[in-house]
């Protein structure tokens, strides 16, 4: 049997990366910080082990998004790529959004849905957490 493998990068094509396996899972987050990261009302990322995730081509710049955070964006075009920090040790958060085919890693649930914003109506069945879900 084949392993799953992924592909991605940024809008310029400057950041490129190969996913290896499966995600631990894949979320909507609805946290303020990833809003204002995004410019967008909700963040769909998919976790995985650092060790899962190589990059290809250039690596991500990083920006400290709070003590505990790094986010990782291309230089060039700013696209957000990646989501760090110390309290999931290990782990790294790909945005969704940049997969070359995002259609085929579909989010599970939802976290920070406590942040959410009121007009954001995701039609889904998916479970929401006020803050972060259980990892692991």
């Amino acid at each position: 049997m084949t392993e799953q493998t992924r592909e991605g990068g940024c809008q310029c094509g400057a950041i490129r990366y190969r996913i290896t396996g499966e995600a631990a899972f894949a979320a909507v987050c609805h946290c303020a910080m990833c809003r204002r990261a995004h410019a967008a009302p909700s963040v769909a990322w998919a976790m995985f082990e650092e060790s899962q995730v190589r990059f290809v081509a250039d690596r991500p710049k990083t920006y400290a998004s709070s003590a505990e955070a790094q986010r990782g964006f291309c230089p060039a075009c700013g696209t957000q790529i990646c989501f760090t920090a110390s309290f999931i040790p290990g782990l790294i958060d790909i945005a969704i959004g940049s997969l070359d085919q995002p259609e085929t890693l579909s989010p599970t649930l939802h976290y920070w849905d406590s942040r959410r914003l009121p007009w954001v109506h995701i039609g889904d069945d998916w479970p929401r957490f006020p803050e972060l879900p259980p990892v692991g």
